[in-house]
């Protein structure tokens, strides 16, 4: 209470967080505008091709990025943790700095990695979440974000294929730790008593193909499964798993009196964006009653397009899925998604006794589920996500997903697809026209990598040779406004382009001019 303007001596001063976190956002999102606008202006000069002809020592302005070493970066960032706040000016002056020497993924020609900026819609999902701040490990803490995420999980599961009365899903950390996550799902639903006994004296083995993801052997190294438990398994010509020989290796396994229990099959390969033929590994998953696993963190996605979801023929039968959509439909980093045919299984693996934290809604309810009847089906709804998941501190990634799908709407990502797989149809078709470039991709890609040489050698010491103009002209893209990537051959490194639902066709078109301006001084 107040008396003639002056305080109560025991009244506390009021919150005014709001009004800081209006301040504060306010001079963020101005610098983020900024950021963001430099690069659609970028993307206008790229368009105008003239400026990737200009000579080396005229490069055209770069917004991509301010390129400095380690070393030199650090001096230049001054960063320091001090003992006193530095306030609004301290925090502004930081996220200026940051900015000014962080890559701008914004930038058109950022076209390096299996990702790109988010959408607009994304950044503004992704602020909406920070500011709830919720834990979804229980239901209790976070309601509304526990229900979005099971229904969009659920939804995500039906498109592949997976429409059980208990199918669904829960969010990951990222693509490999839900590969991890499937395989102990795997390893305690076939295997059970493992949960509590360890392997005993079985020597589990898995199966993966030449091309697929690193974070298969990781797993298999942290669970203590061991590198030589994962068998690679032979591609064809076209980089996809051969089931005869997946077969082959299963049943040699069993001779050595190896347990094999678990298929990874790739739906769009790191690097070729290859599409493992999924019906054929399902029957042979099948045959020897081995767990399937899709990891579809990069190609899953295309599950929207009616023109490339054939691609994924025979997902459907899979046991687990792992999605991105942080990948191909540009939602905001991280975004990962574990989908299965059964989430009982993914209680039975993870479930864990934790009075402190689940808790039973009423004396007859076990705890973390509710059940009801779908038909004449009992089935029983998770609500603790927890305890499905390694994970108990869960940011609720799925609303980001949530969110920018209800704004472009299924066919609005299906059209935004399309458009990314059409400018990889057109870099390629580009390259494979011009004289000094080596197509490596076929044509139309699989997926939205372009992988190329240019002014490929041969003869002695080609390798090494390659490798070196490959390198180089990555180097002197940079300045030019271009971030694209490489990966090892047999003929030596070569490049890797990848495209995304907002790369434009005037981009490109100037890449390849780019490259043939700043090649075109580089002597094999």
């Amino acid at each position: 209470m107040h008396t003639n303007g002056v305080r109560a001596p025991n009244e506390q001063k009021p919150l005014q967080r709001a009004d800081e976190a209006n301040e504060l956002l306010t001079a963020v999102k101005g610098l983020v505008v900024d950021f963001i606008k430099q690069a659609d202006q970028d993307a206008l000069q790229k368009a105008d091709s003239r400026h990737q002809q200009q000579p080396e020592t005229d490069p055209p302005c770069n917004t991509l990025i301010e390129s400095q070493s380690p070393i030199k970066l650090q001096k230049l960032l001054d960063f320091s943790l001090p003992e006193h706040g530095r306030g609004r000016d301290g925090l502004v002056s930081m996220a200026q700095i940051i900015l000014k020497y962080s890559v701008n993924t914004w930038n058109q020609g950022f076209l390096d990695k299996l990702y790109a900026s988010p959408t607009p819609v994304g950044l503004a999902a992704d602020v909406l979440l920070a500011s709830l701040n919720t834990n979804v490990h229980i239901y209790q803490v976070s309601p509304a974000l526990t229900v979005i995420e099971r229904d969009t999980c659920r939804a995500m599961a039906s498109m592949m294929g997976l429409t059980g009365p208990w199918a669904g899903g829960v969010s990951q950390s990222g693509g490999s730790a839900a590969n991890q996550t499937s395989m102990v799902i795997a390893r305690n639903n076939l295997f059970p008593e493992t949960k509590e006994e360890g392997y005993g004296g079985r020597r589990f083995v898995l199966f993966t193909s030449e091309h697929g993801h690193y974070s298969v052997e990781k797993a298999a190294q942290m669970f203590g499964f061991g590198s030589k438990a994962v068998r690679s398994v032979p591609v064809d010509e076209q980089g996809r798993m051969r089931p005869d020989a997946l077969d082959a290796a299963v049943e040699r396994a069993k001779e050595n009196g190896e347990t094999p229990f678990y298929v990874n099959a790739t739906a769009g390969t790191t690097v070729y964006g290859s599409f493992d033929p999924l019906d054929e590994i399902a029957d042979i998953c099948q045959k020897h009653n081995l767990w399937m696993h899709v990891d579809g963190s990069w190609g899953a996605s295309v599950i929207f397009s009616e023109k490339q979801k054939y691609k994924l023929k025979g997902i459907e039968r899979a046991d687990t899925v792992a999605i991105c959509p942080h990948k191909m439909m540009n939602v905001a980093l991280t975004c990962s998604l574990l989908l299965g045919k059964d989430l009982r299984q993914f209680h039975k693996a993870m479930t864990l006794p934790a009075g402190y934290l689940f808790h039973s809604n009423s004396g007859e309810e076990e705890a973390n589920g509710t059940e009801h009847t779908n038909g004449e089906t009992p089935v029983k709804e998770y609500w603790d996500l927890g305890d499905l998941t390694p994970q108990c501190g869960r940011r609720g990634d799925s609303l980001k997903l949530a969110l920018s799908w209800i704004y472009y709407g299924t066919s609005g990502y299906a059209a935004y697809i399309d458009h990314a797989f059409d400018m990889a149809s057109y870099l390629a078709s580009l390259v494979s026209t011009k004289p000094n470039f080596s197509l490596l991709s076929e044509n139309p890609p699989p997926c939205l990598q372009i992988c190329f040489y240019f002014n490929k050698q041969s003869g002695r010491d080609a390798e090494s040779r390659n490798s070196r103009i490959t390198e180089q002209i990555k180097d002197d893209l940079l300045p030019r406004g271009f971030m694209i990537d490489y990966a090892p051959g047999e003929d030596g490194k070569f490049f890797r382009v990848v495209v995304n639902g907002q790369t434009r066709k005037e981009t490109v078109e100037a890449l390849v001019i780019a490259i043939e301006a700043v090649g075109a001084g580089i002597t094999s």
